[in-house]
């Protein structure tokens, strides 16, 4: 696992970490990356799993996204573990990006909660855990290389609530750009936006 830093990281700094979802070996690696007190955003459909189930929902803050109580729910108790100072991670796609284009398109929760607590984000790049494990094939890991790129910290109090929209594309922007950069593999050309 290989660590690059575009700028320094702090990691006594609480923020909300968010990651392009391309692979089943983003979740391993997050854990391997990130060794600090954190509280990963995951689908509450996982939690059904046997076993693997009862691990995942007192590690996971849940939401079901099918259901608007439920995300008003696992947002409330984000921004509980926020104004604890404790970072949480976030897949803003949602789920796997299978559209062949560096990302597919981001919730807005992470970039609201971020103004409204005006807590940083972080973008971190995984690079390889799709030439690793490609997410239609989960039951093949190639092995080589893992990169996790740290991009620099996003400072969110120049926005107002209204404007974390134009965070959440600002930040699609940077991320997709680097990725692009780094050449992503699962990137196909004339897919990029």
């Amino acid at each position: 696992m290989k660590k690059i830093y575009e700028t320094p990281f702090d990691p006594g700094k609480k923020y909300i970490l968010i990651s392009n979802h391309i692979s089943y070996l983003d979740i391993p690696v997050m854990i391997k990356v990130f060794r600090k007190p954190m509280r990963p955003l995951g689908k509450a459909e996982m939690g059904k799993i046997p076993v693997f189930g009862f691990i995942y929902n007192r590690a996971i803050v849940t939401v079901n996204r099918d259901s608007a109580a439920e995300r008003a729910k696992s947002i409330r108790i984000l921004r509980s573990v926020i104004n604890k100072g404790i970072s949480i991670f976030v897949f803003p796609e949602g789920t796997f990006n299978e559209t062949g284009q560096p990302l597919k398109s981001f919730y807005n929760g992470a970039f609201k909660l971020a103004v409204e607590t005006n807590t940083p984000i972080r973008p971190v790049l995984f690079l390889d855990t799709y030439a690793r494990m490609p997410y239609n094939r989960r039951f093949s890991l190639n092995p080589g290389k893992c990169r996790a790129v740290f991009l620099e910290e996003i400072d969110v109090s120049a926005y107002s609530e209204k404007g974390s929209d134009r965070l959440k594309q600002e930040v699609h922007a940077l991320m997709e750009q680097k990725l692009v950069e780094y050449r992503a593999s699962w990137i196909k050309p004339g897919k990029q936006e």
